[in-house]
């Protein structure tokens, strides 16, 4: 099949036909902006998603700070049979806030550790225990995972809901093609089976 051929079979629903039904017009525009918000609609959320999440990381290394902890009480070895990947437990631990006060809270360490152990702990601007930020490397790729899957996200949705439109244009024009057969049916005369 030449070129031409084919480009005009694919736009069927955009030419002047004696066949073409108004369903098949809105069955080319819902697919038209469809392809148009997946393309653009996408590709701005997982921008958009991806910029926020620099952001907030970002702010979150710029909001906590290591300090240095001693630990409280011994962290024994767990039991081998109940060993985990990890090996950490919780533990008590205790460490000057910025306002010069002494804080202690739970925290995970690794086990075995001796009471008076130094470890490091993060803290937010409060003195609150938080996890350590991620670092810059880190942070790129997973807000680049997180606007991708923002952009997929939005992507699923559309589909869903194109197809959704799609299959109603469908049912619709099926019960159009019923409602004629009745009326035509009966005038070709006599019925097979």
């Amino acid at each position: 099949m030449d070129g031409g051929k084919q480009a005009g079979t694919r736009f069927w629903r955009w030419r002047s036909n004696p066949l073409r039904r108004r369903d098949d017009v809105v069955e080319a525009w819902i697919v038209l902006a469809m392809w148009t918000v997946v393309a653009v609609g996408g590709s701005v959320a997982g921008l958009v998603t991806a910029t926020t999440a620099e952001e907030t990381f970002a702010r979150q290394r710029a909001e906590r700070h290591p300090v240095r902890a001693v630990l409280l009480a011994d962290v024994p070895e767990p039991d081998s049979a109940l060993r985990s990947s990890g090996d950490k437990a919780l533990a008590k631990v205790r460490w000057t806030a910025p306002d010069g006060s002494a804080r202690t809270d739970l925290t995970l360490v690794g086990t075995g550790l001796k009471a008076g152990t130094g470890l490091t702990v993060w803290q937010d601007g409060h003195g609150t225990p938080a996890t350590a930020p991620p670092s810059p490397p880190e942070a790129a790729v997973e807000a680049g995972l997180l606007g991708t899957f923002a952009g997929l996200a939005l992507t699923g949705a559309v589909y869903a809901t194109g197809a959704l439109a799609r299959w109603r244009l469908d049912r619709r024009r099926i019960d159009e093609w019923g409602r004629e057969w009745d009326l035509v049916g009966p005038k070709w005369g006599h019925r097979t089976g």
